[in-house]
C-alpha cells in the first residue's frame, strides 16, 4: 500500500492545520485538522504514524537561502532561488515556521517535499472563481477543481479554505509521484514544487 499526503501547514496552536491523505489502492482521500490550541506538529506527528506515508508534501519552507550553508553563488539573505521564481515570501520572514517546518521534516520517516498550493490553484484557474475569498466559493471551486484532478475530491465535504489548501498540495505530491509536477529553485539550495 502507498500513501501520499499534502499538509497545509499553519500556527502551531491555531488549529489550521490540515493533513490531506491519499491511499493509492482504495483511492480514497482522508482529511484530518487540528483544533485550536493543539500542537500541530504533535497532530502531524499522530497522524502520520497512524497512517504512515511514503511521500509527504509540506506547505512551508523547509531550507533557508543557501548563503547561510555556504552555497557558491547565493548571496541573497532573504531568499532562496525558488522563492524569487515562486514570488513566495522569504523563510526569513516565516522565521518560526520555517524552523518548525523543518524540524518537523527532519523526523518525518518519508520523502518530503516542499509544496505551494497558491501555485497549484493559479495552474487550475481557481482565482477567478472566488479562491481563498468568502467561504461560499469552496463549492464551486472544488467542482472546478474536480474537473482537473486525477484525485477523488468530488464528493468531499470541504469546510474552509485550510482543507482546500490541504487537497492543492495533496495534488502536487499525486503529480510529483506520477513525474508531473513543475518546480522552482534548485537542488541544492531547496526544491519548491506545484
Amino acid at each position: 500500500m502507498a500513501r501520499v499526503v499534502g499538509i497545509d501547514y499553519g500556527s502551531k496552536l491555531a488549529g489550521t492545520t490540515v493533513l490531506a491523505l491519499f491511499d493509492t489502492d482504495t483511492k480514497h482521500i482522508l482529511l484530518e485538522q487540528s483544533s485550536k490550541k493543539q500542537d500541530a506538529d504533535a497532530f502531524v506527528q499522530f497522524i502520520l504514524s497512524e497512517y504512515p506515508s511514503n511521500l509527504v508534501g509540506i506547505d512551508a519552507p523547509l531550507s533557508l537561502p543557501g548563503v547561510y550553508r555556504g552555497l557558491e553563488e547565493k548571496h541573497d539573505f532573504h531568499y532562496r532561488t525558488a522563492d524569487r521564481q515562486a514570488k513566495a515570501m522569504s523563510p526569513m520572514f516565516l522565521g518560526g515556521l520555517t524552523a518548525r517546518a523543518m524540524k518537523l521534516a527532519s523526523e518525518i520517516d518519508a520523502t518530503i517535499i516542499e509544496v505551494y498550493p497558491k501555485l497549484g490553484a493559479e495552474r487550475h484557474q481557481l482565482q477567478e472563481l472566488g479562491y481563498k475569498g468568502d467561504t461560499e466559493a469552496i463549492e464551486t471551486c472544488l467542482k472546478a477543481f474536480a474537473k482537473r484532478t486525477e484525485l477523488p475530491v468530488r464528493e468531499l465535504c470541504i469546510e474552509n479554505w485550510h482543507q482546500f489548501d490541504a487537497l492543492l498540495a495533496l495534488d502536487i505530491v499525486w503529480r510529483y509521484h506520477n513525474n508531473l509536477a513543475d518546480h522552482f529553485g534548485d537542488a541544492k539550495e531547496g526544491m519548491l514544487y506545484f
